[in-house]
């Protein structure tokens, strides 16, 4: 349907056509030098060491659970509040999901003091998810896994461009994944970036992320090997060079996409406390720096969250849900109804989450109109 304001809208422009085109006229369409750019370009923009561009954001997050040795028989905290993909690539390596509870219905990630209580003698890695560009409480997460001496990977997929204490969401762990996903603040249309500051960790993932080579096509093209030996099960992770000129143009675009969309949320959150004060707006507290990915709001407990959403879709207005809480699906065997698996905080604000559009095009009466929806609806 034709929406009135869509839930997110990715503009490209003449530089990513043009980069393209680039890319089109040299001849080499495989991973190469327009690749190796946009990955020195990205970790520069973090401030990590290595960063490695991939297909997306599902393939960085299992090469980050390879390359800190997950496996059979371990345990890896992570949060249900997440797309499910933070969850089922830890179990593409044979290691066991434990869900951990979110800080509050204020702030939407993982909580330090419920990831300590679900630490075991078998738990190996510590997952975070940066819930719509805001920080995980990392300063206490990394004091439990170097007390625990377990692994921390960051999902950052909402939050490139996002920091805490000035240190870059995605670096403050020993792996963190980037998502460039078609509805993210940066896009190649399908893609993702894996960052770490770790040589080891590095050079496994470079192993690992082309089908266990020791050495790449491009690097063969250029001269600089003749042949390759195969030393790990490596998988076809690669981006391609079209998507990674995309992305060069897209990091470019980055700051001040995420500056407009910090201007929008603040505007959200003035017209929603004037017009509809029934409505909780998690993150009000101050904690770094977000990149305001995603504009969640929490509906009355009295509401009934797909009647409101029908009303807003009446409206022409799209909203979506982030998300269902992973916990509660049935190949993680409906965890919510066993007394074991409960995630009280995460339940509750899943059942009344739901996600206003936001998108640095948008317009300030665009954002009147969504709050005027929402306020209909309730």
């Amino acid at each position: 349907m034709e929406w009135r304001v869509p839930l997110a809208d990715v503009k490209l422009g003449i530089e990513e056509e043009n980069a393209v085109l680039e890319v089109l006229r040299s001849g080499w369409l495989t991973m190469g030098a327009v690749t190796q750019a946009f990955e020195q370009e990205l970790a520069a923009f973090v401030g990590a060491k290595h960063a490695f561009a991939v297909n997306n954001a599902t393939a960085a997050l299992h090469l980050a659970y390879l390359a800190v040795g997950l496996g059979e028989g371990d345990e890896v905290i992570v949060p249900s509040l997440t797309f499910v993909a933070t969850a089922n690539a830890v179990r593409y390596t044979g290691a066991k999901v434990v869900f951990a509870d979110i800080e509050s219905e204020d702030w939407l990630c993982i909580c330090p003091d419920a990831i300590e209580e679900k630490i075991t003698e078998r738990t190996r890695a510590i997952v975070v998810m940066h819930y719509a560009g805001f920080a995980c409480d990392m300063p206490a997460i990394m004091r439990i896994a170097e007390k625990h001496h377990l692994a921390v990977i960051e999902d950052a997929a909402h939050a490139i461009g996002a920091s805490l204490d000035g240190k870059a969401l995605g670096t403050w762990g020993d792996v963190g994944c980037y998502s460039f996903f078609g509805n993210k603040n940066m896009t190649t249309a399908e893609g993702g970036m894996l960052v770490t500051n770790d040589d080891q960790l590095a050079e496994k993932v470079r192993i690992l992320r082309s089908h266990g080579m020791t050495t790449l096509t491009w690097d063969r093209h250029q001269g600089h090997a003749s042949t390759y030996d195969v030393i790990d099960l490596g998988y076809n992770y690669r981006i391609d060079e079209i998507r990674s000129a995309i992305g060069r143009e897209q990091l470019k675009k980055l700051p001040a996409g995420n500056a407009r969309r910090g201007e929008l949320v603040a505007l959200y959150r003035e017209l929603l406390a004037e017009r509809t004060p029934q409505i909780q707006i998690p993150f009000e507290a101050e904690r770094g720096l977000s990149s305001y990915h995603i504009m969640p709001v929490l509906l009355p407990e009295s509401s009934q969250k797909e009647a409101v959403r029908a009303s807003m879709k009446v409206q022409g207005i799209q909203t979506s849900w982030h998300y269902p809480p992973a916990h509660t699906f049935s190949i993680y065997g409906s965890g919510a109804a066993s007394e074991e698996g409960r995630l009280a905080i995460t339940d509750l604000a899943a059942k009344r989450e739901i996600t206003l559009p936001l998108y640095p095009t948008m317009r300030e009466e665009q954002v009147e109109w969504v709050v005027d929806a929402i306020r209909d609806a309730l």
